[in-house]
This record gives C-alpha cells, sequence and structure tokens, in this order.
C-alpha cells in the first residue's frame, strides 16, 4: 500500500510543478489552446498588440497568483501524508484524505490553467490562431 502512494505522490509531485509558462509534455490541447511562452515566442509574426500582450500577461500572473495558494496546499497535504506514512501501522483512512486533499488542490490548479488559456486564446484574433495552429502542427 505504501509503495502504491509513494509512486502516486511521485507522479503526481511531478506533474504538479509550474506549468504556466510552458506546454506540457503530452500536451492534450495540441493546436487548440496555447501556452503563454508559445504564444510569446511568435509574438512578432503574430503582430500582438500592446492591449493584447498586456491581457496576457495580466492573465498570467492572475493565474500565478491563483495558483500559489493551491500549490502550499498541496504542498502541505504532501507532508501530511509523509508524515502518516512514517507511522507503523500505517493509518489508510487518515493516508487517502491526505491523498483526497492533494488531489483537490491539484485540480484547482489545472483547472486555473486551462481557464487561462481559454482566456489567451479569446484575446487572439482569428488570423493569429491559424498562425498558432500552423506552428504547433509542424512540432
Amino acid at each position: 500500500m505504501s509503495k502504491t502512494i509513494f509512486i502516486l505522490l511521485a507522479v503526481l509531485a511531478l506533474g504538479s510543478g509550474n506549468a504556466l509558462a510552458q506546454a506540457p509534455k503530452d500536451d492534450v490541447f495540441k493546436g487548440k489552446l496555447f501556452a503563454p511562452n508559445v504564444i510569446l515566442e511568435q509574438q512578432d509574426a503574430l503582430d500582438l498588440t500592446k492591449e493584447q500582450y498586456a491581457e496576457i500577461r495580466a492573465a498570467v500572473v492572475e493565474v500565478q497568483t491563483g495558483v500559489a495558494e493551491h500549490e502550499w496546499d498541496m504542498r502541505e497535504a504532501y507532508q501530511a501524508l509523509m508524515a502518516e506514512l512514517d507511522r507503523k501501522p500505517i493509518d489508510s483512512t487518515a493516508v487517502m484524505k491526505h491523498v483526497q486533499t492533494a488531489l483537490l488542490a491539484e485540480n484547482q490548479v489545472k483547472k486555473k490553467q486551462v481557464a487561462m488559456l481559454v482566456k489567451l486564446k479569446n484575446l487572439l484574433t482569428a488570423e493569429q490562431i491559424d498562425y498558432l495552429e500552423s506552428v504547433v502542427a509542424k512540432k
């Protein structure tokens, strides 16, 4: 049981890093939504307006602020979980409570990130979206 929990935590910890500035390795939204770094790498070709740039920046800063609170919640849950795993015997109910808390926090982070990606796409013109889709398709 504890080995399974440890593996779960390792996977969650790897996936819970700050993914705001970079596209996920297995990008399920590839070609549909665009990470801020993809947009900014192409900002000259996209001919982003000052207003678009400012709104993109504001959206990223807003989500980073909102995500920070949930990342703290995840850390606290993981620390409590690790302490629980040191007990003999391990209280499986307590372990699962901490896992649930961590997963809920991670889910909130992902929701905020997706909401930001949708907002970023909505800031772009149809031509800018077409261009980004063509760039992403080449990768």
